[in-house]
């Protein structure tokens, strides 16, 4: 079995969490891709990571849901590489990007209002432009 994937000193991904499986991958690779296993397939136990808030838990479900399989676990893969051990590591560590990802508090939105400088200015465009399609338009019949 693999080894826990530790994202910070807190947070980890217990071996228990992890499944994986090597499967053929597709792409270039001539007979080899016919004979070895190289793509590998890591499934992940969202549930079962350790030390993660709830809010963090949260954020992750949401960065995860369309990674998500039937029984809702995270599928990672990966067919980087045509080496089986250097595919592993490459998902191990998309799962360890994504786990650092979730926890990360997005700043909140302060909410602004343009100045009066600005709405003069964006207002100034849009009577430049209405002036030149102005001048576009057929004269009328009483000029």
């Amino acid at each position: 079995m693999t080894d826990a994937i530790v994202v910070t000193d807190a947070v980890r991904v217990p071996a228990a969490a992890l499944s994986v499986r090597a499967v053929r991958a597709s792409g270039p690779g001539g007979q080899n891709v016919n004979k070895v296993a190289t793509k590998i397939d890591l499934r992940v136990d969202l549930a079962r990571i350790e030390g993660l808030s709830d809010s963090a838990r949260a954020r992750l479900d949401a960065l995860a849901r369309h990674r998500l399989d039937a029984e809702g676990r995270l599928l990672v893969t990966s067919q980087l590489t045509r080496n089986q051990a250097r595919n592993l590591e490459d998902a191990r560590d998309k799962v360890r990007a994504l786990v650092a990802a979730a926890l990360v508090r997005p700043r909140s939105r302060t909410p602004t209002r343009p100045s009066a400088a600005a709405r003069e200015r964006r207002l100034g465009v849009k009577r430049s432009r209405s002036g030149i399609k102005q001048l576009r338009a057929r004269p009328s019949a009483d000029d």
